[in-house]
C-alpha cells in the first residue's frame, strides 16, 4: 500500500504487510439482529513503512491486539484498540494529519460516518513513525 506526500506522512510511504491470518472478528446484535458492537483480536501483520523519498525502513514485527467497537445511534462508532496498534490520520481527522504512529497502551477514538477520526484519549507508548523515517 503506498500513499502519497501529505496523506500519512509529509513524504510518500509505503507499507508492506506479512502475516495476520490469526485475526477473529465477532460482531455482536441486539435482540432484534441490530448489530451494536464488535471485536476484533489476535495476532496482527509484521509491518515494514518506507519512506519513498529518502528510502528509510522501519519493520514492526506482528504483535497482539485487540479491537473493541461499539456502533453508535448517529451512524458513528466508538472504537478501543489495545496491544500494538498502527493509526494514520489524515488531514480531515481530529488532530489533523498527516501522521502515522504506533501505540502500544490504549487509545479510544470516534469515527464518524464519513469514516472521519477523532482521537479521545490515549494512553502507553507511541512512535512516530513519520519522525523515525524522516530521519
Amino acid at each position: 500500500m503506498c500513499f502519497d506526500p501529505g496523506i500519512a506522512c509529509s513524504f510518500g510511504l509505503q507499507i508492506e504487510f506479512n502475516g495476520g491470518e490469526h485475526r477473529v472478528f465477532r460482531e455482536f446484535t441486539d435482540k432484534n439482529g441490530k448489530p451494536v458492537r464488535f471485536l476484533n483480536a489476535g495476532k496482527g501483520y509484521a509491518l515494514t513503512f518506507t519512506n519513498l523519498e529518502n528510502r528509510a525502513t522501519l519493520a514492526l514485527q506482528a504483535n497482539g491486539s485487540v479491537l473493541h467497537g461499539t456502533y453508535n445511534a448517529d451512524g458513528s462508532r466508538t472504537e478501543v484498540a489495545t496491544g500494538h496498534n498502527v493509526i494514520i490520520l489524515f488531514t480531515t481527522d481530529s488532530p489533523p494529519g498527516p501522521s502515522t504512529v504506533q501505540y502500544v497502551g490504549r487509545v479510544v477514538y470516534r469515527v464518524d460516518p464519513g469514516e472521519v477520526f477523532t482521537l479521545q484519549k490515549i494512553s502507553g507508548k507511541s512512535t512516530d513513525i513519520c519522525a523515525a523515517l524522516s530521519q
